[in-house]
């Protein structure tokens, strides 16, 4: 539903997006990761069409974002990263106007959906953020888009708020439709993508699911443990198992091999007689690796 080739935009001798590639299936969650100035929203404004890109080649359900603009208006559907309507405008005339724009009929079954019935009265510069979230994916679903970019959804939410927004992410997925999310959020993107990019200095340094992304790098897994007796205490390396830290119950290392790590250290506790009544294995989190990635390649 989204491909990306070789896509360029330099301004002056800076280089914002340099010749990145990335595809998105239908109906997937692809999350879209960098720190400030890596690229992102200059990918976003060119695959919106807001943008001209200055290489390169772009698809956005099936349109050229360049020279379709009319069917891409109608397929793709954009929550902005700083979006803004006039203070007075009240939310049920905003879904009108835009529903106007497009040419559909006004979608104020939309309100239900989002939770918005109760103030669609009410003036734009009366709501709260979390009203505003949930107003501006309201109207970028108004067209009923086969494609949605969202650009920092749940920046400025409380927790409440972005577990809302997190379940109508999911509730558009299971519709089929096809999801490009550029947050810097990484718990947020774990929990909701399925394939991601990360981008650092305009360039692609990694892509795959989460779980193939935290699998690679140098960061080490954890292994935490608590046994009965606490033979392991105070704690020392055990194999390849390097200790970190222990408390009065629990032992703590990091690791590269951990099926070997876990056996050496069960066979210890086997050895003492003891028996194990707490373990986890902890892989690097989505930000661990998104850090050591960014620290990497700023370096260079």
């Amino acid at each position: 539903m989204i491909e990306v080739k070789g896509l360029t935009k330099q301004y002056g001798n800076i280089f914002a997006v340099s010749g990145i590639s990335f595809k998105v299936q239908k109906g997937e969650v692809f999350g879209l990761l960098g720190p400030n100035g890596a690229g992102k929203t200059t990918t976003l404004e060119c695959l919106e069409g807001i943008r001209k890109p200055d290489s390169g080649e772009l698809n956005v359900a099936g349109c050229n974002p360049l020279s379709d603009g009319r069917n891409l208006r109608r397929n793709l559907g954009v929550q902005l990263q700083s979006s803004s309507l006039p203070d007075g405008i009240r939310v049920d005339e905003a879904m009108s106007l835009v529903c106007a724009w497009h040419g559909v009929p006004v979608r104020f079954d939309l309100f239900k959906r989002f939770g918005i019935n109760d103030f669609s009265k009410k003036q734009y510069h009366a709501l709260s953020t979390g009203q505003k979230r949930r107003l501006h994916l309201a109207l970028s679903l108004a067209s009923n888009p086969k494609v949605v970019i969202l650009d920092e959804p749940t920046a400025g939410l409380d927790v409440q708020g972005r577990a809302q927004l997190h379940d109508a992410i999911r509730n558009l997925k299971s519709e089929g439709i096809t999801i490009l999310l550029a947050t810097h959020d990484m718990a947020e993107a774990e929990m909701l993508c399925d394939h991601l990019a990360i981008m650092v200095k305009g360039r692609i340094a990694v892509t795959g699911t989460p779980e193939q992304v935290t699998a690679v790098g140098n960061t080490e897994t954890r292994i935490v443990i608590r046994t009965k007796n606490n033979s392991l205490l105070p704690g020392r390396d055990i194999g390849s198992a390097r200790f970190i830290r222990a408390t009065e119950e629990y032992v703590e290392w990091v690791c590269s091999d951990v099926a070997t790590s876990v056996m050496d250290i069960l066979k210890q506790v086997q050895a003492a007689g003891d028996t194990t009544e707490d373990l986890r294995v902890q892989k690097p989190s989505l930000e661990e690796r998104f850090l050591e990635l960014v620290d990497r390649r700023e370096r260079k």
